[in-house]
């Protein structure tokens, strides 16, 4: 047993009591909390935890970690969804397995190093030669000690189509479908303490056909996995929604079957309101990117009125080809403060935490991770507040998103410490960063 002691400050993501910290077993479970002024039921071990602020660890809802290659890429660097897309297309059509590898490697290091110990990938592109992503995606999760739920996404409608993607992109849905239930049965993970689970994830509207997202529903509900998409991010998307369906895009989500529980969706900002009434009454959960939204001009998604509907939100990094970052503490903040522009300076500190924490698990159908209490998962970060950014701060909790923390200084996963002193044991981060920069440069080279 470990007892996390004494910490100056504890977000536990519910109103329990945790002021002298936690109890860790040595099976990866929190076994019991710590009043202020107690001690632990049991004899154990203590890391004193008198410097540090604890929280859940993050968890990031919607990320597309191939775009790690694509960052700040000066052609698109003040572009609008649908341009930015079309420029970036070709040039992620020329991904290879190493690649992929390597900025998959970028984005988890990146994520961990923001205590962020769970997170959800959407990956869509496969083209020749690229045909086991989801694979190598799953290996790096493993080895950085994470936990993931990788999406097997898909893209069926080139540009001979009416669709955005380039051909050499697209898949037939035969494969998709085969690949998908390959994935399924050979990775996905149940229960308390999954490591890997795996969704289906058509990309958007404007990339399939209504086909492949109802035959994907239906696979999902046959094998009890999630479903995730792009919807509702762009006004651009609603008018394609319009033109091509003739639906709006929550009509067309029910038209293929997806307007449950089942379902999570990037972004979700242009719903009027009585979509958000029927978002909340099916359950479905939104994965709210407020950094991408700000880069790319997409709008502002209403958090507190989809909360108030019951949907479940959580927070996502996006892309690093529009975030421009893997930083799930510093999104946090980001979406602290774009939903006080929309709502007011009311919006706690505590909500926006509870949306990358407890919101975040929630919306991917999780209930062991997320919040501090017994019986959950013991995925912990833990920061410091001794930079000189806080000096002169009071609360240490609202210090982590007012005073812009952007670094754990340890992580722990399932009991396991994966970043200690701000560091990833033997990862050579210099080594990984000069590889993934020379592949960068040759994916935009050509």
């Amino acid at each position: 047993m470990l007892w996390i002691k004494n910490p100056l400050g504890i977000f536990t993501a519910n109103d329990l009591d945790a002021g002298n910290g936690l109890v860790v077993s040595d099976d990866g479970n929190i076994v019991e909390l710590v009043p202020s002024g107690a001690e632990p039921s049991m004899p154990c071990s203590v890391f004193d935890a008198s410097s540090h602020v604890v929280l859940p660890g993050l968890i990031n809802t919607h990320h597309h970690f191939y775009q790690t290659l694509t960052r700040a890429w000066g052609p698109v660097a003040n572009a609008p969804l649908f341009p930015w897309l079309q420029n970036l297309y070709p040039v992620w059509a020329r991904l290879t397995p190493r690649s992929l590898e390597l900025a998959v490697q970028v984005a988890l290091a990146e994520l961990l190093l923001s205590g962020c110990t769970t997170a959800a990938d959407h990956h869509y592109l496969f083209p020749d030669g690229m045909e086991d992503a989801i694979d190598i995606e799953v290996a790096a999760v493993r080895s950085m000690g994470m936990r993931a739920t990788l999406t097997r996404g898909s893209m069926t409608l080139g540009e001979d189509d009416g669709g955005l993607p380039p051909r050499t992109t697209v898949q037939s849905p035969e494969a998709i479908l085969a690949d998908s239930e390959r994935l399924i049965r050979r990775y996905h993970e149940t229960g308390d303490g999954a490591v890997v689970q795996m969704a289906l994830a058509p990309c958007s509207p404007f990339s399939v056909t209504k086909e492949i997202m109802a035959e994907s529903a239906a696979m999902a509900e046959r094998f009890d996995v999630r479903l995730h998409t792009h919807l509702a991010e762009t006004i651009d998307e609603e008018d394609f929604c319009q033109s091509m369906f003739g639906l709006r895009t929550v009509d067309y989500l029910e038209s293929v079957g997806w307007l449950g529980s089942r379902t999570w969706l990037g972004h979700g900002i242009h719903f009027n309101d009585e979509e958000i009434a029927r978002l909340g009454a099916a359950g479905t959960a939104v994965a709210h990117c407020p950094t991408s939204n700000m880069r790319l001009a997409s709008g502002t998604a209403r958090v507190l009125e989809l909360e108030a509907a019951g949907v479940p939100v959580g927070l996502g990094v996006d892309g690093s080809a529009s975030n421009d970052a893997s930083n799930m503490i510093l999104e946090a903040r980001q979406a602290l403060y774009l939903q006080r522009l929309r709502y007011g300076a009311s919006v706690p500190v505590s909500r926006a935490l509870g949306w990358a924490t407890r919101g975040s698990a929630a919306v991917l159908g999780r209930s062991d991770i997320g919040q501090l209490a017994p019986g959950m998962q013991a995925d912990l970060a833990l920061f410091k507040l001794d930079s000189l950014r806080f000096s002169g701060s009071h609360d240490p909790v609202a210090a982590l998103l007012l005073c812009r923390a952007d670094r754990a200084d340890r992580v722990m996963v399932g009991g396991s410490w994966r970043v200690v002193d701000g560091a990833i044991p033997d990862l050579d981060v210099a080594g990984l960063i000069a590889e993934h920069s020379a592949a960068a440069r040759k994916l935009v080279a050509g």
